[in-house]
């Protein structure tokens, strides 16, 4: 059965729409419901956005698009809320949609734990304002997950300019050697084909933003596709939500 993926964004760069379908290799639909004209970056912004009230006309465009799974694809929104009103935002978007909703940090600290993971690199963009420093490390430190956070200031601020290269080159470079996993963070950071060969180079589990949404969405509707190129995760099922 070919999935239709709703992707529910405040961000303007394209991520999931591009990266899930290379990664499942055309086999999935993506339609777009983007919640803002100006993109927000800071968290109170995003606070803001991040509400049943304020997503209710995306979630009903999606819905009537018939998408099977919604992805909030807002990396950010979740470090600015947190991982608690992070899951019962989720819960109360299933609600209005009636289909399963997932979003990226969720789905990365339930990938951190089935990995026993206990201590990952959050890999940022430049892009991000640096207020997401500690809202990220707190994000996943409140899930018992000690985080130390990096930002890629040496590669482009233009998303449509960063290649998967540039990302191998700096990652491998400064992931620490006490590091057990590595986040690549934001949605619109697309580094998903980095993520073979970072695993080769660091020997560390490596998890992407729009990879685990893939995951997360496979799970939540039951399907069976593999995924093949894109990092160990795809080796352990998440069981289904």
């Amino acid at each position: 059965m070919r999935l239709t993926v709703g992707v529910l964004t405040p961000h303007a760069a394209p991520g999931p729409e591009v990266e899930i379908p290379e990664m499942a290799s055309a086999r999935l639909e993506v339609v777009v419901a983007q919640l803002a004209e100006e993109p927000p970056s800071a968290a109170a912004d995003l606070r803001t956005l991040a509400t049943p009230s304020a997503l209710r006309p995306l979630v009903g465009s999606l819905v009537e698009a018939s998408a099977d799974v919604i992805a909030y694809a807002s990396t950010t929104s979740g470090y600015a809320i947190g991982y608690a009103a992070e899951v019962e935002l989720l819960e109360r978007l299933r609600q209005l949609a009636g289909v399963p909703v997932v979003s990226s940090g969720v789905a990365a600290v339930q990938a951190l734990k089935a990995f026993g993971v206990r201590r990952v690199a959050l890999i940022h963009p430049p892009w991000f304002e640096d207020e997401m420093a500690d809202l990220g490390a707190n994000y996943f430190r409140e899930q018992q997950i000690d985080a130390v956070t990096l930002t890629a200031t040496s590669l482009p601020n233009d998303p449509k300019q960063v290649q998967p290269e540039q990302v191998v080159d700096y990652v491998s470079t400064h992931a620490d050697a006490s590091i057990e996993a590595i986040f690549i963070a934001g949605n619109g950071f697309r580094a998903a084909r980095a993520i073979g060969e970072l695993e080769r180079r660091t020997g560390q589990l490596v998890l992407e933003a729009n990879q685990v949404l893939l995951w997360a969405l496979l799970a939540a509707t039951g399907s069976s596709l593999r995924i093949d190129g894109y990092g160990r995760l795809f080796s352990r099922r998440l069981p289904c939500l």
